[in-house]
């Protein structure tokens, strides 16, 4: 049993947030229990994932770096997912995990690199955050920072919300 089950019933923005129709999101179904933060946070989270400055393979790599850094399963299928529909391949995926990995424009390395700098200090170091300036416009870098923070956010609930007591 999980640790905090959907409350029930359901609020009707609780069904509407399921992707593609398909399953709600064990994060969602845990925001349900304090609805008045559940309207608010849906319509943050879709401009920061469908209107954003930062495109969606960008996005997605913060998604999953956070994700792997937050030792999230359930944050991390998720959002494999969302980067296959964003255009990364298996490849790819697997190297957001893989300290080795070196298939990256530098970019995206730097973007890595800043994800991996806010989990451990909850800041970006000058040299990183000078060298994505030259990147990226200071939209898409305050964007990325609220990625991060965003799906660390989410990670900790659904960590919570899908431990078990083994």
């Amino acid at each position: 049993m999980a640790r905090i089950d959907p409350p029930d019933p359901i609020p009707d923005l609780v069904a509407m947030s399921a992707p593609h129709g398909g399953s709600v999101p064990v994060t969602i179904e845990a925001l349900a229990h304090c609805e008045q933060l559940l309207g608010p946070f849906l319509g943050w989270a879709a401009v920061l994932a469908l209107e954003g400055a930062l495109d969606k393979r960008h996005h997605e790599l913060l998604a999953l770096r956070t994700a792997h850094n937050c030792r999230s399963a359930f944050e991390w299928a998720e959002h494999a997912r969302f980067a296959i529909e964003a255009g990364l391949t298996v490849e790819e995926i697997i190297g957001v995990a893989a300290a080795a990995y070196g298939g990256w424009h530098r970019r995206e390395e730097l973007l890595l690199a800043a994800a991996d700098e806010l989990h451990a200090t909850a800041m970006i170091s000058y040299p990183t955050w000078t060298e994505l300036s030259e990147h990226f416009t200071s939209g898409e870098l305050v964007e990325a920072i609220y990625v991060v923070g965003q799906y660390t956010m989410l990670s900790m609930v659904a960590n919570v919300a899908t431990a078990r007591d083994d």
